[in-house]
């Protein structure tokens, strides 16, 4: 039982061997930027992914930190503590640890409370993304903001890597009739913005007249990855356990949201990492994936039983992905990769969800109409560059670091 246990907190421990080469934003705060925030109440939101250099939660650094007053928190999607299970309402409470009320943002409202604004001085935020706007914790950044906004309350984000970099970003614009808490901003699909400058973004372009600060990284550049930063991952939900989910989680996580019969890997030990179907061909579908050369991964066949979910028992059979260069990886392309090869192999088993689910996650009803069209990756990729254009414009202006 010892050995069990040294071997799941291992991933967690700090290495002592290799400093962090980046400051986190919590770090710079209650070093160099106390002025922001000192004497202040402060109302926070966060999450257990939600520590400093050292790994300490910044929930539990703000509490016992005297040149502060911490009194209220407000719980993203799986709460506080990271103990609610993905989609399920997260309730108002109190932290068992600090004592201090919790807000749900992720329950009757997504947005904080006039009275939870009125009892704060300022809001902090200190949630870490995984680069996607599937990914719910931007959107609770810019409720965030806008409730801020209309009680007048400024907002600091504690700035945090994205684990993808921040040169890439890729896929449709969401089109403002699908615009949803998958899908809260003007983005596409990956962003290639660290939180701070998807504040900055939200304010700029959606006119979130906001008094908002960011306290900034320092160290990191957008040619980073989550391993060029020397910081330890934390689990942002119980499906990205480890960076490496966080780095599939667009390729195959933007076909588990609209194939009904298409399991993405969630349910086993290694969610986001595998793609297949009951009635795929593991051998067929890795050779014809590898032919298409995918960027920064290899691909294996396999078969598994998912342990919980819809498909909890079900004998399934398709790919392993294997990231053997971070740097290189498509996220957005290799998605569409694996669709149009399942459209290619098996088109008229794909049980898609309805068109408007589909379209929440990819932006738009044309996607699909190009998807069982039989058009290529390339074709639906050159669907949404002039869109993706206008948006790089746009982005530039919200961007923080440089190489």
């Amino acid at each position: 039982m010892f050995a069990v246990l040294c071997l799941l907190l291992a991933p967690f421990q700090a290495s002592p061997s290799r400093p962090p080469s980046v400051t986190l934003g919590i770090d710079r705060l209650l070093g160099d930027q106390i002025a922001l925030v000192e004497g202040k109440r402060i109302g926070l939101i966060t999450n257990p992914a939600g520590v400093d250099g050292a790994l300490t939660p910044t929930v539990d650094r703000l509490a016992r930190d005297k040149r502060v007053r911490l009194v209220r928190l407000f719980a993203p999607e799986h709460g506080i503590r990271g103990d609610v299970a993905a989609g399920d309402s997260v309730a108002d409470a109190v932290d068992a640890t600090t004592g201090i009320p919790v807000e749900s943002l992720y329950g009757k409202s997504r947005r904080p409370s006039a009275a939870g604004l009125a009892a704060v001085d300022v809001l902090v935020f200190d949630l870490q993304d995984v680069g996607s706007r599937t990914y719910t914790f931007v959107s609770t950044l810019g409720e965030c903001m806008r409730a801020a906004a209309e009680a007048k309350k400024p907002v600091i984000v504690l700035d945090r890597p994205n684990p993808l970099g921040g040169s890439r970003f890729d896929g449709p614009v969401i089109e403002k009739e699908f615009q949803s808490f998958i899908g809260w901003g003007a983005m596409p699909v990956t962003h290639g913005m660290t939180v701070g400058e998807v504040a900055r973004f939200y304010r700029d372009a959606l006119s979130i007249d906001c008094d908002l600060t960011v306290v900034a990284l320092k160290g990191w550049k957008r040619s980073m990855t989550w391993e060029d930063t020397g910081l330890t991952w934390v689990p942002t939900s119980p499906h990205i356990p480890r960076a490496l989910q966080a780095q599939l989680y667009v390729c195959t996580g933007m076909l588990g949201g609209i194939l009904a019969n298409v399991n993405d890997g969630v349910g086993s030990t290694q969610p986001f990492e595998l793609v297949g179907a009951s009635f795929v061909d593991g051998d067929a579908f890795a050779a014809e994936l590898t032919k298409r050369r995918l960027p920064g991964l290899r691909v294996r066949a396999c078969a598994w039983k998912p342990f919980y979910g819809k498909f909890a028992g079900q004998e399934l059979r398709g790919v392993q992905l294997v990231l053997d260069d971070e740097h290189a990886l498509e996220p957005v392309h290799t998605a569409l990769e694996l669709l149009t090869t399942l459209q290619a192999l098996y088109g008229e088993k794909l049980d898609f969800e309805d068109d408007a689910t589909v379209a929440r996650h990819w932006g738009n009803r044309r996607f699909l109409e190009l998807l069982k069209a039989g058009k290529s990756t390339r074709e639906i990729e050159a669907s949404f560059a002039a869109e993706l254009a206008t948006f790089a414009k746009v982005r530039e202006r919200a961007l923080i670091y440089r190489d």
